[in-house]
């Protein structure tokens, strides 16, 4: 329900605001290993049937069987790693492919050593090791290939061929040969092409993670400026409201209805900025167990509605609460100055109409901002929500939705941005109820 309200971008959210593991790559390749072990199994299990039955030779199935036993054992033993841990070191991989090496080491020893084409399966474990393992690990891997390969020369268990004449034997190898290229080709385009489809996701999870640690950084810069800014200004602000409140007792502003009016403008404008003075203050952390308190999501939404339409002194603004039963939640500064980031942008763009809404999805809190204004310039999509991208084409602006989309995130939401067909634009914030929750829970233990 939620993927088709919001789109998969908000569906998909991640309540950490990081990949659910560590290193999912390590995983999905430690997982590959046990599908083309599954694989080796059935292979070896059918070549093994073919060359008894269909040519007539003799093979140590006891052997064979305990070494397929084993490749099973280590299969089953791979799935419940799986489950027990989240991520899979390079020291496990290794020891699964040298396992790999040593199991094919020994169904060749037993099958005729060097003389059997399938000898060129190394090659397919060699490649699998370049690509999932460490440099050391990979040299370490061909050197002990190499090692096996050069021992299969001279230490095997010779196969019963007197039945057979040379030129049968050598169609035979010949065959196996050509089945053999067919196998390692078709499961290194398989399994190399997933391989690196793995690494390439993990390493665009690891680029999202160092760009979401520099935004944060940048976050922190921003928020040590506007704290400083903010001290420094309540000197200015304080001596303001005093000469207001002098020129207020004067008899010759008063007696002129004009000047009296602009007088109480002038100081409504004046406590609004002090009341966005002390909403820094507030968000830096230095009044915020006064700030926050435990409230709920209606008195959260009808609250911030009545503010944002006093402090702009706009009545176009259509709220709709459609979010239910009602939970109870905490007051943050930080959200309600995201909201209002986002309807100030909206008012800017549509002062005629604006609309707010909520509603609930599953456990999500789902807050939508519409305008009928322009909407946004399509170049700029994939732009917005990152620092001094702004929309309004100002230097140094698109710090507000920057912010937007940093707060949202750090609770563990998603913002998506998109135009109207029919004009206009809908930012739509979603907030897993279960953080602001968490927090709740965390104030009543304090």
């Amino acid at each position: 329900m939620l993927e088709r309200l919001l789109g998969p971008s908000l569906a998909s959210y991640d309540p950490s605001g990081a990949p659910p593991n560590a290193d999912m790559a390590g995983r999905k390749n430690l997982f590959l290993l046990i599908q083309l072990r599954w694989i080796a199994v059935i292979g070896q299990i059918a070549t093994i049937a073919a060359v008894h039955y269909g040519l007539g030779i003799s093979l140590p199935f006891g052997g064979m069987a305990a070494v397929l036993a084993a490749l099973v054992t280590l299969n089953i033993a791979s799935l419940l790693r799986l489950w027990t841990r989240s991520s899979v070191s390079n020291s496990e991989l290794f020891v699964a492919v040298v396992f790999d090496v040593a199991a094919l080491t020994a169904q060749l020893y037993l099958s005729g050593g060097a003389t059997n084409p399938f000898t060129f399966l190394y090659l397919l474990q060699v490649t699998i090791g370049a690509v999932l393992l460490d440099a050391w690990s990979t040299w370490v891997v061909v050197a002990l290939a190499t090692l096996c390969f050069a021992g299969l020369t001279f230490l095997y268990r010779p196969l019963d061929l007197l039945d057979h004449h040379v030129e049968a034997l050598f169609s035979m190898h010949i065959d196996g040969m050509l089945i053999c290229f067919m196998l390692d080709a078709a499961l290194l385009v398989v399994f190399v092409t997933r391989i690196n489809f793995n690494l390439r996701e993990r390493d665009a999870r690891l680029a999202d993670l160092r760009q979401q640690a520099a935004e944060e950084h940048h976050i922190v810069r921003m928020g040590l400026l506007a704290s400083g800014a903010a001290h420094e200004l309540g000197t200015p602000l304080a001596t303001l409201s005093v000469i207001l409140g002098d020129w207020r007792r004067m008899p010759r502003l008063i007696a002129d209805p004009d000047l009296a009016d602009d007088i109480n403008a002038m100081q409504a404008e004046l406590q609004r900025c002090k009341a966005i003075v002390t909403g820094i203050l507030v968000s830096a952390g230095e009044t915020r167990g006064e700030s926050a308190g435990v409230t709920t999501v209606h008195t959260f939404l009808n609250d911030l509605v009545v503010d944002w339409r006093a402090a702009r002194s706009a009545t176009n603004l259509s709220y709709d609460n459609a979010f239910g039963s009602d939970v109870p939640i905490v007051s943050d500064t930080a959200l309600k100055q995201v909201i209002f980031n986002v309807l100030d942008n909206a008012f800017e763009a549509s002062p005629p109409w604006v609309g707010f809404s909520a509603t609930r999805v599953d456990d999500m809190l789902v807050l939508s901002v519409t305008d009928v204004g322009p909407g946004f310039p399509e170049d700029m999509m994939a732009q917005i929500g990152k620092p001094y991208q702004s929309t309004k084409g100002r230097r140094g602006g698109g710090l507000g939705l920057f912010l937007v989309v940093n707060v949202v995130r750090k609770l563990g939401g998603r913002v998506q941005f998109r135009n109207r067909q029919d004009g206009g634009a809908v930012v739509t914030l979603a907030l897993p109820l279960a953080a602001l929750e968490l927090e709740t829970r965390r104030l009543d233990a304090a």
